[in-house]
């Protein structure tokens, strides 16, 4: 029986109400908001800066990355990149970035090589920690989880007490993650666990040197990135 105009009309403003009660996904919404968070102390050589710079780049890049992040609920995630070293050296070399396929990565990839990392004075992952959680307000994103995965070859020699900088993230809701690098500071992985990481199902992949730098940062992006329960 055709319908009149009085009962077209119930459908159509019920299906309205339908649309406006199940609202999309919003825009700005990834599945991790990461920052990477490099160290560049002097205890570096010029050429153990650039291996990390190409770790991370190439990790990024790689096929078992971009996977992981199209598995993803909403199948993107956002990055932000800085290098750090003491407490008042925090340069960003990647803003905050979104990364959902293979050309996002490569983009990220091609800043970092943009131009060679400069190295600085001392070692407070005290101060890349607030630096880095300073930075999660300035994201325009939403991340379903935040993450600050940082790196370096030494303990914090330099500004507050570590811990406090990492127990304030973690109350924040931010997860923090270590890669520490420790061929030059015997149980760097001890410290960093006990000191650095916090936050839910946080972790520490160490590199044995920087000969498998890059596979390290490979493995840890890969369990930041899928593990998003």
């Amino acid at each position: 029986m055709p319908l009149g105009l009085r009962q077209f009309g119930f459908l159509i403003g019920g299906a309205a109400l339908l649309m406006a009660a199940s609202p999309a996904p919003a825009a700005d919404t990834v599945d991790v908001e990461l920052i990477l968070a490099v160290d560049v102390s002097l205890s570096m050589s010029p050429d153990e800066l650039e291996i990390q710079r190409h770790g991370y780049a190439a990790a990024l890049t790689d096929d078992k990355v971009i996977d992981a992040i199209k598995d993803g609920t909403n199948g993107r995630i956002a990055v932000s990149y800085f290098e750090w070293a003491g407490s008042t050296s925090h340069h960003v070399i990647v803003p905050w970035t979104i990364i959902a396929n293979r050309a996002d990565a490569e983009r990220v990839a091609a800043r970092l090589s943009a131009m060679p990392p400069n190295s600085a004075r001392r070692t407070s992952i005290a101060s890349a920690l607030e630096f880095a959680t300073d930075l999660f307000a300035e994201s325009p994103y939403r991340g379903l989880k935040r993450v600050i995965d940082v790196s370096g070859d030494g303990s914090n020699n330099r500004g507050r007490d570590v811990r406090e900088a990492r127990d304030e993230a973690v109350r924040a809701g931010v997860i923090i993650n270590g890669l520490p690098i420790v061929s030059l500071e015997y149980d760097l992985d001890k410290y960093y666990f006990n000191n650095v990481i916090g936050g839910p199902g946080s972790f520490i992949v160490p590199a044995d040197s920087y000969d498998n730098f890059a596979q390290a940062v490979l493995r840890k992006l890969i369990l930041e990135i899928a593990s998003n329960d």
